[in-house]
């Protein structure tokens, strides 16, 4: 147990990452009796779930992206600094940080550890070379770039064969994602690029969406995995299960039963792990970088620094490991300030409960399936509802809440996906 003031100073809390466990820890401890400093990589959150959109040109990059010092202008006890996090040291309660050569060590009388998740490859680390993430908003502008300057280049192809590789695109993972994608990427072409390239050769596209499991959406019930699955279909994707990658090249993806699909485009949704966190951390961290805790979210021998979120480990009373999901964070980041703050004042420390909402995953439009309290199947044009009134609530800024529904709004009406512009982010310089 910590006093409420040291040396005549308010205890210091850093929290390393801007995710939703970071984001929604540093709005649990605004207006308490505690210095809070969030540190990040970038100056701004993003709303991940939406990423996809960005991606495939329905959103702009602004309008699923926060300022984090906007967010917390008005809080005078958060604090932000923009760096990556090199060390760690518990003993010495220190934290390193460095940008653009620079280097400075935080003190720090609690840290919460929020840093977040990056693809898994599961030991097949070279196909990253090979493939697009959606895990931030470089890689939703990155892919976006690469799509519309594909369809550019079929446009001047004579050769068909060569000109339907351009423009085939495999999504590889059968959850959320990996469907969200896969349907957003078919409604591109179909409503939009097949008009735009019409007297280009008439081009087409094909989309897969590779599962090496015999079923979509695993959590899900089997009613909702068939209902999705054949939503999935209707809409014009090319779903191919129990059938893993055996190899990922430049031109081509083949599979275990030797299928090759020609594609410059292929997309690694197939699952996530913790980011390894510096410090003596690293030996502690099971097989996917995740840090075991205690339900009270604090780190073993460590009872200062607590893990919330996709780097953190903690079993469900039926003794599986809780999903790298948002709710999750949320509510584990909930609770560890509020730990923190229970313990300044001496109390005991409460034990993370989590509380079930449910899933949902979107499929194209009018398209999803819906999972609520886990009792409560939805599909279709209702579940599709649902999903889109629960991601704009869950938007940080009225704005981007506005800007967001205009844009769902427009693109339901007219077919139209407004933000279809290739960046270059090569260097002109020399």
């Amino acid at each position: 147990m910590r006093t409420m003031e040291t040396q005549n100073r308010h205890p210091k809390v850093i929290i390393l990452g801007a995710g939703f466990g970071g984001l929604f820890a540093a709005r649990a401890l605004r207006h308490s009796p505690v210095e809070v400093l969030l540190i990040d990589r970038n100056n701004y959150h993003t709303f991940t779930p939406l990423l996809y959109q960005v991606a495939t040109s329905a959103l702009d990059p602004s309008q699923i992206a926060h300022p984090i010092r906007a967010i917390f202008s008005d809080d005078q006890n958060i604090h932000c600094l923009m760096g990556e996090v090199t060390g760690i040291d518990p003993g010495g309660q220190t934290v390193t940080v460095e940008m653009d050569g620079g280097r400075r060590k935080e003190a720090f009388d609690y840290l919460i550890l929020a840093t977040g998740s990056t693809p898994n490859y599961f030991s097949q680390e070279q196909y990253r070379e090979h493939t697009f993430d959606l895990r931030t908003l470089e890689d939703a502008i990155a892919l976006r770039n690469h799509i519309l300057g594909l369809f550019e280049k079929a446009a001047w192809m004579e050769d068909s064969e060569a000109r339907r590789a351009l423009t085939t695109h495999v999504v590889i993972g059968g959850g959320p994602t990996g469907l969200e994608t896969a349907g957003a990427l078919y409604e591109l072409y179909n409503h939009v690029l097949d008009r735009e390239f019409a007297g280009d050769r008439r081009l087409h596209t094909d989309v897969y969406l590779i599962e090496m499991l015999p079923h979509l959406l695993d959590p899900y019930p089997v009613r909702l995995q068939q209902a999705a699955r054949e939503q999935i279909e209707s809409l014009g994707v090319n779903v191919i299960l129990e059938n893993p990658v055996e190899e990922i090249t430049p031109e081509e993806v083949v599979l275990g039963d030797g299928t090759r699909i020609p594609s410059r485009t292929v997309i690694w949704a197939a699952g996530v792990k913790g980011i390894p966190t510096p410090g003596p951390f690293t030996q502690q961290a099971d097989h996917n970088h995740r840090i075991p805790i205690r339900r009270t979210t604090q780190v073993p021998e460590h009872d200062h620094i607590y893990a919330v979120g996709d780097v953190a480990h903690l079993t469900n009373p039926e003794g599986k490991p809780y999903p790298m999901m948002i709710p999750v964070a949320m509510q584990q980041a909930r609770l560890a300030a509020a730990n923190i703050l229970r313990d300044l004042r001496g109390q005991e420390l409460r034990e993370f409960e989590y509380f079930d909402k449910g899933i949902m995953a979107t499929i194209g439009r009018s398209r999803a399936v819906a999972w609520l309290y886990n009792r409560i199947p939805l599909r279709g044009y209702i579940a599709w509802l649902a999903w889109l009134g629960f991601h704009l609530i869950s938007l940080i800024g009225f704005r981007n809440k506005v800007v967001v529904l205009v844009n769902w709004i427009w693109n339901y009406l007219t077919y139209d996906r407004s933000v279809r512009i290739i960046l270059d982010h090569r260097s002109k310089k020399g």
